[in-house]
């Protein structure tokens, strides 16, 4: 095909924007789950659909998209599921807040109405991080999108929501859990985030009954006192044996409470009495259960003081409560000591609001038997997780897994397939809504409220997105999932879930390996925040520097195990990289013109030791990317791209191509540019995975090429007959020449335009021959006017000699270096930097600027001491050589 020039440089937005328009037209990644080739599929990490593209979702997206990219080229029909979570709580939050904008909630609207109002909420906005997604030229099947509300989505987390039921591994009963007073819901115990807060600890006196004695208990929060049942004791503490079977006198209430003896106590912590108030705490719930203890709630679920507690406290806020508490027992004298306390207390993910434990009537799912399968499967390797050291977190979580409270008291969500007929009251769960109860025939069915947590549908994302309940071919082809690529931070809330509920409904794990990614983190190494300020933002750095800039930079520091300091430096850094890669593609397209001969490759390395170099180099990076991409190795497969394109292919085969080029031999040019090709070609095709666009938009210049999408193109064959380790040595040995006697250049300063002899004494013959075969290309490079080699060398007078690996480089300076007019040059240089170093010595032995002036300020002079010394160092032993050589 006619090739068309690459213009002089690359701009990224106007590239980008058009393959992925080209992409999604030819439906370059929407695979046939009939067609040939071993499957491979990834389900991506739903965002939500409230979310907006950052950093950690840069990473993710990119890491997926270098796997699935890589794994076509290996032949295998690959799939990657695209779509988005409905996140209950969160999208709930934005759509009141909208209508609170507007003076109205969503009670004035009435449930229907509120729901229709968030799907046209989802409609208008919810596009939004999928676009974004987009941008990072993710290879995903855009015509297997999927939402956890679709249709099809919403009938699998119902199937599995009444089969659980069916199973009694779905209860509904009255339980304490985590409760937003915010956001008026239950939470997960996942959902709920520990941060540091400055508190209190308040030492109260409990009246032992019938005795002019006290008991002193410790409490963060004195306001649920007044649902206290009992005190606890260890059972061995000796100072407090003789209480155990006794009663105390509940403070502010009146009530007679229980003194119990129980091993959970720390004698160590507070005073070593524990307040036990099931009701409004976790640990103390069980502690009831297992003592048989009331339950007292006194507070609603909007954290506000109920019935059940003393007329002078109901009304109040928690808050507000916990002060008039305080006030009542200071007042009383039982309010012994108010101690400083620094702990971690629980808040909601998505409002920050300080968590309350709860009682309540929610829905739950028996944990226990599911995690036991889902452990297994990792223990048995029919999953492994990388890296290894994220098993054990696995194993911890599972092995101390509770129910999970999957019941939210919200409007947006799966709605719970449960019904109550008010005549009898039989509870229904049906796969569709019921006419009448089953029971008593009666048709006044009332339907459960709440909403399924948000995870409980994303917990079925691996199956239902492949089109499960139904048995697609999707499902049939593409189930287990090859890789699930993800943040540690979900190991738990979605992971382990998806594994319980695949290997329960699936029989089998949702996928073989679980990547986990590390955090990006700023350059400092501190968590990107909004409220720190040092947040990256990946589309603005897209905009300045290119989508394969940022893919390539990410990728770099994707080291397993290992989070990522990133900057905006490192990412300006790599678009070098990017336009390295578009001006060495154009120079190669100017040198290839239209037509590639057909030269058999082993004849091309023949034709000369660059190319024959080359190719054993290249085939050594198709093996060490492929090893590495195949393990997640990401940055092993950079490095090793990075250096060969930069290093090898730019810095020495380019420059050594334009001697066959410039040759005026058919059978020469005829080599190099078959070498070129292949090299060039090659390279795009190990690149593109990383870098999809400016790949993509150099091949399609490419001349030669009969397939015009490279995400369609095979990893490159192996050509194992292309290695030599006769080329490899032969390469150094020349690169070794030619850098001495640049370095030699670059010390007398000796100028590129002036001719040099360079004069190579061998060790062994083979030397001799290899650098002989290479003359041309030395000659050529260290731009010299002879080369002698050979072992009976000796150097001439006024010679500067380096090392060449095992042979001796002389490179005769008689007429190249005036040595008078460099060394008067060497004098006045030395006398302007012994100059400079003075003025910094004074000031720096200035006590009243060192003691003044801010500490990066006398860094920044010191540094220019250091500086200016090494720099006199080198001038000075400059110096002595040049008076050697004008001696010798």
């Amino acid at each position: 095909m006619a090739t068309e020039a690459l213009p002089s440089g690359y701009e990224p937005a106007e590239v980008e924007s058009r393959w992925i328009d080209y992409w999604r037209e030819h439906k370059t990644f929407t695979p046939d789950p009939d067609g040939p080739g071993d499957p491979y599929c990834i389900v991506i990490p739903p965002p939500n659909v409230t979310g907006a593209l950052h950093m950690g979702h840069a990473l993710d997206i990119t890491l997926q998209d270098i796997l699935c990219r890589f794994h076509r080229q290996l032949g295998r029909k690959v799939l990657w599921v695209p779509g988005t979570d409905h996140a209950g709580i969160a999208t709930q939050n934005v759509v009141e807040r909208a209508l609170a904008a507007e003076g109205k909630t969503r009670e004035d609207l009435g449930r229907e109405k509120f729901i229709e109002r968030v799907w046209e909420w989802r409609a208008q906005y919810g596009g939004r991080i999928v676009n974004q997604i987009k941008r990072l030229g993710a290879s995903v099947d855009w015509t297997r999108e999927r939402f956890t509300m679709d249709e099809g989505l919403s009938r699998a987390v119902r199937e599995v929501f009444v089969r659980l039921f069916e199973e009694g591994l779905i209860y509904r009963g009255d339980y304490i859990i985590n409760w937003c007073p915010r956001c008026q819901t239950a939470l997960a115990d996942l959902e709920v985030e520990f941060a540091p807060h400055a508190s209190k600890i308040y030492h109260i006196r409990y009246p032992v009954q019938g005795t002019d004695r006290f008991v002193t208990v410790a409490t963060t929060r004195p306001e649920t006192m007044l649902g206290d049942t009992a005190v606890a004791v260890h059972p061995e503490d000796e100072r407090y044996t003789d209480l155990i079977g006794k009663s105390v006198v509940l403070p502010l209430v009146g009530r007679v409470i229980p003194v119990i003896a129980d091993a959970y106590v720390e004698r160590e912590f507070g005073t070593g009495c524990l307040k036990v108030t099931p009701a409004h705490d976790m640990n103390d719930f069980e502690l009831g259960r297992k003592h048989g203890l009331a339950c007292i709630s006194v507070m609603d679920g909007s954290g506000t003081i109920n019935d059940e507690a003393p007329q002078a406290y109901r009304g109040l806020d928690r808050l507000a409560c916990r002060q008039a508490v305080l006030d009542d027992l200071s007042a009383l004298g039982l309010l012994e000591a108010v101690k400083d306390y620094e702990h971690n207390v629980g808040e909601c993910y998505r409002c920050k609001t300080v968590i309350e434990p709860f009682v309540s009537k929610q829905w739950f799912v028996r944990a226990a038997p599911l995690a036991a399968v889902a452990r297994k499967a990792v223990e048995d390797g029919r999953t492994n997780i990388y890296p290894e050291q994220w098993t054990k977190t696995y194993y911890d979580w599972l092995d101390n897994i509770r129910d999970w409270c999957i019941s939210r008291q919200i409007w947006w969500g799966h709605r719970i397939p449960a019904w109550t007929c008010e005549d009898c009251g039989e509870l229904i769960v049906a796969r569709t809504d019921p006419e009448s109860c089953p029971k008593c025939a009666g048709s006044r069915l009332v339907r459960d409220e709440d909403v399924l947590d948000t995870w409980f549908s994303s917990a079925l994302w691996p199956f239902s997105t492949l089109g499960w309940p139904d048995d697609t071919p999707e499902v049939r082809a593409f189930y287990p999932t090859s890789v699930l690529v993800t943040g540690f931070d979900i190991l738990f809330f979605w992971v382990a879930r998806m594994m319980m509920m695949g290997l329960h409904f699936r029989d089998d794990v949702p996928f073989r390996e679980v990547y986990i990614h590390a955090l990006v983190r700023d350059a400092e190494g501190k968590k990107m925040s909004k409220s720190t300020g040092n947040v990256i933002d990946p589309l603005v750095m897209v905009d300045r520097y290119g989508t394969d800039a940022l893919r390539f930079t990410l990728t770099s520091f994707a080291a397993m195990g290992r989070d990522i300091k990133l900057s905006e430096e490192r990412i300006q850094g790599y678009r070098n990289f990017v336009n390295k890669l578009w001006n060495a593609a154009r120079f190669s397209l100017m040198n290839l013109g239209e037509d590639i001969p057909d030269v058999d490759l082993a004849v091309a390395a023949k034709a000369g030791p660059a190319h024959a170099w080359i190719l054993d180099r290249l085939e050594s990076v198709k093996e060490s990317v492929s090893g590495a991409l195949s393990g997640y190795r990401f940055n092993e497969a950079t490095q090793e791209l990075y250096g060969f394109l930069w290093h090898e292919f730019c810095d020495w085969y380019l420059e050594m191509v334009k001697v066959d080029m410039a040759s005026g031999d058919e059978a020469r040019i005829a080599a190099a540019k078959r070498t070129l090709w292949t090299a060039l070609s090659e390279l795009l095709t190990l690149l593109h995975p990383i870098m999809p666009f400016v790949t993509q938009e150099i091949w399609s210049r490419l001349p030669g090429v009969s397939q015009p999408d490279l995400a369609l193109m095979p990893f490159p064959a192996a050509r194992p007959h292309l290695r030599t380790e006769k080329a490899a040595a032969a390469m150094e040995l020349l690169r070794q020449v030619v850098v001495g006697v640049r370095n030699i250049r670059a010390e007398l300063g000796i100028s590129p335009a002036v001719k040099l002899t360079a004069m190579v004494k061998t060790t062994t013959e083979a030397e001799t021959d290899s650098l002989a075969a290479c003359e041309e290309l030395i000659r050529f490079l260290a731009r010299l006017d002879r080369l002698e080699v050979g072992g009976e060398v000796v150097a001439p007078k006024a010679s500067a000699a380096a090392a060449a690996g095992s042979c001796a480089l002389f490179v005769p300076l008689a007429g190249a270096v005036d040595f008078t007019s460099e060394l008067a040059r060497l004098a006045k240089e030395e006398a302007k930097v012994a100059k400079e170093l003075d003025m910094v010595e004074k000031k720096l032995h200035n006590e009243s600027f060192t003691s003044r002036a801010p500490a990066e300020v006398v860094e920044k002079e010191r540094e220019k001491s250091r500086a200016a010394h090494e720099k006199l160092d080198r001038l000075r032993e400059l110096t002595v050589r040049i008076q050697g050589l004008m001696e010798a």
